[in-house]
This record gives structure tokens, sequence and C-alpha cells, in this order.
């Protein structure tokens, strides 16, 4: 398939590989803000992709499981050049982010730990608070314009989100039927009860050297990370935890909050921290067959439905039920934000160093994103509690 290039006002897929490089190794976070700095770089900015082109990929990789803005950039590839720009898209928003955890795999390994990395992982935190605080605030001006209807199913499920602490599929599903049954109830029964079947016909159908058996093992469960997990960090390091540590003792519990560390103080994806689980239990191989198997469902769970999704998505009765799903994401992701915000600000001295961090976001607005995360982590190795 050829990779011409299309006029530069439209971005070509090589621009936008180019510029899913550059995310993957510079964008702090987690999926809040990746897709915020991708709506903002690729929509607002470059004009590449139309607002309700984003707002489908969003709405999308927020019903497959998966992590979401991974699944984005899939998707925004996708639209691009099919299944192959979607694979490549991925790919390089991935690629820079597992060469980096490998390489602090590497050196965890080689060093018997890393403690300096808690330090930077209290400031780091801190700062990713403002700046998913941010990112949530223009994702509910992109998605919600001014329906009431949409603003309450975001609230609603932010206060889910935020009390449960853990994201729930079946939000989405039913913040769609709500909206697609509220615009529909002055028509034929008939008609309504037909639309509101339309979910389960979106809903995609999926179906150094290390002992064989254990990269089966890591493949096998790191596939099931990627089917069944919806949404973000936030929902799939309970999962991890639960098989990585309990399950299998793959890790203890000190190795495991240093992955999640590595994974929050690197750019790109959180959930890339399955390459560094993996690096740790069966090396270079172990890194890839774990992120190699937990997005792939992904992106199968992306590209399956795309072609689909995107020709319905011109139908008033899709169109209301992405808009209901959409306003449900919106929600969980602020809720999220709260969440992780909660766990974050554990000190005054924590509270600070976000404050001061949303200051420079909002009034020096040029400031790169990892200037700003470099900053806060050292802060965070100078001042965090326990420290000299």
């Amino acid at each position: 398939m050829s990779l011409a290039r299309e006029p530069p006002e439209s971005g070509s897929l090589l621009d936008l590989c180019a510029y899913l490089l550059r995310l993957g190794a510079t964008g702090f976070g987690g999926p809040v803000a990746l897709v915020g700095y991708m709506q903002r770089d690729l929509v607002e900015a470059r004009r590449w992709f139309t607002a309700e082109e984003y707002r489908d990929g969003l709405a999308l990789a927020q019903l497959a499981p998966g992590p979401l803005a991974a699944q984005l950039a899939i998707y925004l590839g996708w639209l691009r050049r099919g299944a192959a720009g979607a694979a490549l898209a991925g790919l390089c928003f991935v690629a820079p982010s597992f060469a980096m955890v490998v390489a602090l795999g590497a050196v965890y390994r080689g060093a018997g730990g890393l403690s300096w990395m808690q330090g930077a992982f209290y400031g780091v935190g801190a700062a990713v608070i403002a700046i998913l605080a941010r990112s949530a605030v223009k994702l509910t001006a992109l998605t919600l314009a001014r329906d009431p209807l949409l603003w309450s199913v975001c609230a609603v499920v932010a206060a889910v989100t935020v009390w449960t602490e853990a994201e729930m599929a079946w939000l989405f599903v039913g913040g769609g039927v709500l909206v697609l049954l509220w615009r529909e109830r002055a028509r034929a029964g008939a008609r309504v009860a037909g639309a509101a079947a339309l979910p389960l016909a979106l809903w995609p159908a999926a179906a150094s050297r290390a002992p064989a058996a254990t990269l089966a093992t890591l493949g096998w469960y790191f596939a099931e990370a990627g089917a069944f997990v919806f949404g973000s960090g936030l929902a799939i390091v309970p999962f991890l935890h639960a098989g990585v540590v309990q399950r299998f003792g793959w890790l203890d519990e000190r190795q495991f909050l240093d992955a999640v560390a590595v994974a929050m103080i690197t750019p790109g994806p959180v959930v890339i921290t399955v390459g560094f689980i993996g690096y740790l239990v069966a090396g270079l191989s172990g890194a890839a067959v774990a992120s190699a198997a937990t997005f792939l469902p992904c992106y199968l769970f992306t590209v399956i439905p795309a072609p689909h999704f995107r020709r319905l998505s011109g139908s008033r009765r899709v169109r209301a039920f992405v808009d209901g799903v959409t306003a449900a994401a919106t929600g969980a992701i602020a809720g999220a934000a709260v969440v992780l915000g909660r766990r974050a600000l554990v000190d005054p001295t924590a509270a600070a160093i976000a404050l001061a961090a949303l200051v420079v976001l909002l009034r020096f607005r040029k400031v790169p994103e990892p200037l700003l995360i470099a900053a806060a982590g050292a802060l965070g190795v100078v001042s965090a509690p326990g420290r000299p």
C-alpha cells in the first residue's frame, strides 16, 4: 500500500506517524492528557482531523476494551490508511515508551531496584494532576457543548468513577442508550426498541531467553488484560496487581509499585508498564510478548468495527448513541483525574507542586510538558517525605 504524501493541510500517514512518535516520546500524563494533546494538536492546531472524526474515535476507543489513548491513535491511523495505517500508527505511538521501560528494566535488574524513583514519582504525580485537570476541562468543552443531558450523563459517570475508583463499561453503553432513547422518545415504540438494540450491533466480537511455557503464560494473561480492561491505567493497574502479584507471584508488592511508577514517569500510555513487568519476568522476550499481547486486542477491537462505526455514524440514532457514550467517557476521564489526584496530592508539598504546575500551564502555555515534568520530578527527589 502506497504511503505517498497527501496535501500538507490534511496530514499524511507519515506526518501522523511522526507526530505519534514524538507524542509517545514526550507525552506525559496518562490517557486524559494524551487524548487531550491529540485533540489540541491534530484537531485544533493542525486541523488534520475534524472534531467529528475525533469524537467518533474517542467514542469507539471508550466503547472497546483496551488503553484509551492507544486506541484513539490506532483509529486515527485507520482513517488515513485503513488497517495498515492503524498498525503503523499504533506501533509508532507505543515504540518510544516501550524502549524506555525496557531500558529502565535493565537498569532496575542490574541495580537491584530504583530507590530514587519514589521521590521522583512524588513530584511527577503532583504535576501530572495539573496536566490532567487542564485536559479534562478541554475535553468537556469539545464533547459536551451546551447540551444539559450530556452534561448530566458526564456528571453522573464522573461521580460514580470517583465513588467506586473504577471504570464500568456498562455506564458507557448506558449513557449511549439513555441519550438515544431521550432523543427518540417521541417516535414509535417499535423504532425506539430497534434503536435501543444498536449497542449490541456495534459491540465487536473478538474472538534474554525464557521458557516457552512462561512466555505463553505471559502472552495469554496480558491478552486478557488488553481484551477485558477498559479505559486507562486506573482500570488496568488493579487487574495487573491481581494477576502479577497475587495469582502468579511474578513480582512482589515493591516491584509492582516500582513498575507502576516507571509507567507514570515515562511518556506514552500508562499501560506500557506491562513491558517493564514482562522484562522483569522474562527479559526482552518477556517485554515484547507482554506488550504485543496487551495491544493486539485493542488493535483488533478498533480496526474490525471501525468501517461500520464510521459508516453508521451519519445516522441520527447512531449519533445520539455516540454522543451519550462520549459524554459518559468524558465523565469517566474527569472522575479518574479526581481519583488520581486524591492519591497523588498526599500532603501540602505535593499540593503546592501541583498548584505551581497548573499556574505554569495556564500562564506560560508554550512551556513543554516534558520540561515541566522533569522539574517536578527533581523537586520530588529533594522534597519527598522521608528523604534527607
